[in-house]
């Protein structure tokens, strides 16, 4: 249609179809491709076929917690708990198997093969495991309650390097074995797993 713009101009408008409408423009988002997800139990299944007792996960850098080790062992005659530094690779490992972040060292783990502690009750756990009369006196401390002994845990922890202070490094030498003040601790070779073995590869140790 044809309309007279002032000044004599003839100005066109062509009407709008009416089967045309505004359209919006959408942008798809691609995430990018995840990964088939790790099964952390079966992943870490051979740490508990030739050797069903528990591993306890501690920080290899504080002194509180070497100390810890070397009291667990003095008074396990059984040697029914097995040891492991959070930071090695083996301990990642088995962090995540436990639903834990590889990289949290905020508290001692104890893995057993079928479910993990943490906190206060890793530490009433590992109790039950070594010599008299410490599996009663975990037994009596079950009776506090949880929040009340994960809090006394948690002031401890928190706070244990500027307590204890720390080391620089694990106390690794180079054939994999774990020092604790002066106790070796071989953690890895199979041909040890029937006494002092912990971990089934030497790969895995590396604090």
């Amino acid at each position: 249609m044809a309309l007279l713009a002032p000044g004599g101009c003839a100005r066109f408008s062509m009407p709008r179809p009416t089967n045309v409408r505004n359209r919006a423009t959408v942008f798809a988002t691609l995430s990018p491709p995840r990964g088939p997800e790790v099964n952390w139990v079966e992943a870490t299944s051979s740490f508990f076929e030739q050797d069903t007792r528990p591993i306890m996960l501690f920080d290899g850098v504080c002194n509180l917690c070497n100390g810890g080790v070397r009291f667990v062992r003095e008074n396990d005659r059984n040697r029914g708990i097995r040891f492991e530094p959070l930071q090695s690779e083996a301990g990642k490992k088995l962090l995540r198997r436990s639903g834990r972040a590889p990289d949290d060292i905020s508290s001692v783990v104890l893995v057993e093969k079928d479910r993990s502690y943490i906190k206060s009750e890793a530490v009433l756990k590992i109790m039950e495991y070594i010599d008299l009369p410490f599996p009663q006196l975990a037994s009596f401390l079950q009776f506090v309650p949880l929040f009340i002994r994960d809090l006394a845990y948690d002031n401890v922890a928190n706070n244990r390097y500027t307590i204890f202070a720390r080391t620089e490094s694990c106390n690794n030498d180079n054939n994999g074995n774990y020092l604790v003040g002066k106790d070796l601790f071989n953690i890895t070779p199979v041909k040890k797993l029937i006494d002092m073995s912990y971990l089934p590869s030497n790969k895995d140790i590396s604090c």
